[in-house]
């Protein structure tokens, strides 16, 4: 396998993947400065924000329940910011103007706040930040604050209200980064011994609400506070659901194959995930035999829609092909997804959609061999904020950016 192919690969997991990605194709110009907009947009004060969520030194590394050293990120100038920021390519009618949030490293999996306001992300750029842990970015000023330092960090998400945070993390098992798996005999992606945390939003007062042996991560919240995780206790990997405090714990789906990487609608009444059903004698084995070692081959997965409780299930795509990371459009009729399906070699992915009976199909990104993903829209709808390798100071490099959506 060619280290471009490897490296876009890496990503299929989402959730608990390292974010690279092939070579990103130069960026064209585009639309007006989108820096202005999103600061003019953000109801706050941007200075005082900027204050709150910078980097900082605070508690030694490690403290039980204090807050994080923080590592340094480079904040970029308001001139830099400016010069990113007419990042549109061809093709991409839905997007008015694309801004980078971050620069250098591997940064994806920004999902934002309930009030618009601030993003939640994990970076891992060696070898200041050897492995994921969380970050949260302000908006308006581009400044990044870590929530997390030990162990490997995945899947954050805002609780509502905004004062505590959701992520999954192995400090609790080893509180260094795990190793990565032998991928000789192909792509693998190990299902590490993740618990699901809660914390204050600067990283204090952590606290593990699932405690169970094995893999529990990919954690989402709808917005009468219900997560909706996966979770390997029952066996397979399944969709489970829980509240805020780890109680009132259901298992969602029951089909043999993993199940992952769930959001619910805007109105909390449906989810949206991506799964794999071995169909073969053969595949069924190699998914078992990857299980018992705690390991995943997630190179196709379909996506699926079903009501909050699982049931109603119905599948959107049959390409094949690996298609994740969806996510509902603001009024709940289509989702955005990304996919490696217009690529015959399997290795650039790009975001599209789709309405939610599965007709429309539409492609929503235009970077060819490189790789998009993670899209999640504002809660205003208005804004649209995605990873890519596009504008990467080196090759692989993976960033968070911002569109401003056009319906």
């Amino acid at each position: 396998m060619s280290r471009a192919a490897r490296a876009a690969l890496l990503l299929l997991a989402g959730c608990g993947a390292t974010h690279t990605g092939p070579d990103a194709a130069p960026p064209s110009a585009a639309a007006h400065d989108a820096a202005t907009a999103a600061a003019h947009e953000a109801p706050h004060e941007a200075a005082h924000e900027a204050a709150h969520e910078q980097p900082h030194a605070a508690a030694p590394a490690g403290a039980p329940g204090g807050e994080v050293a923080s590592a340094p990120r480079k904040v970029p100038t308001a001139a830099e910011r400016a010069a990113r920021t007419d990042l549109v390519l061809p093709g991409e009618t839905h997007f008015r103007t694309v801004r980078q949030m971050t620069f250098g490293g591997q940064n994806a999996e920004a999902y934002w706040s309930w009030d618009d306001r601030s993003l939640i992300l994990q970076i891992a750029d060696p070898p200041v930040v050897p492995c994921d842990q969380i970050f949260v970015a302000d908006v308006a000023s581009g400044f990044l604050r870590q929530v997390t330092d030990s162990g490997r960090n995945t899947c954050a998400y805002f609780l509502p209200g905004d004062e505590r945070i959701l992520f999954a993390s192995t400090a609790e098992s080893a509180p260094g980064c795990p190793p990565e798996p032998d991928r000789s005999h192909g792509y693998v992606w190990p299902l590490y011994d993740y618990d699901v945390f809660v914390a204050q939003r600067d990283g204090s007062a952590r606290r593990n609400i699932t405690h169970s042996p094995g893999y529990d991560a990919e954690a989402t919240v709808a917005a009468d506070g219900r997560i909706v995780f996966t979770s390997s206790r029952s066996g397979d990997i399944e969709l489970w659901s829980m509240d805020a405090e780890g109680g009132d714990l259901r298992q969602l789906t029951h089909e043999l194959g993993y199940d992952g990487g769930a959001f619910f609608s805007p109105d909390g009444t449906r989810l949206v995930w991506r799964a794999s059903r071995p169909a073969t004698p053969e595949a069924l084995a190699e998914y078992q035999g990857l299980l018992a070692r705690n390991l995943v081959k997630p190179s196709v997965m379909e996506l699926f829609v079903a009501d909050a409780d699982g049931r109603n299930v119905l599948q959107l795509t049959s390409n094949g092909k690996a298609n994740f990371a969806p996510y509902f459009t603001p009024d709940g009729r289509s989702l955005l997804f990304a996919s490696n399906m217009a690529d015959s070699k399997g290795r650039a992915f790009e975001i599209w959609k789709i309405d939610v009976d599965g007709s429309h199909l539409e492609q929503i990104t235009h970077d060819p061999g490189s790789f998009a993903s993670f899209p999640m829209f504002s809660h205003d709808g208005r804004w649209l904020a995605f990873s890519s390798n596009r504008n990467g100071s080196v090759p692989h490099e993976t960033n968070v950016f911002i569109a401003e959506w056009v319906p």
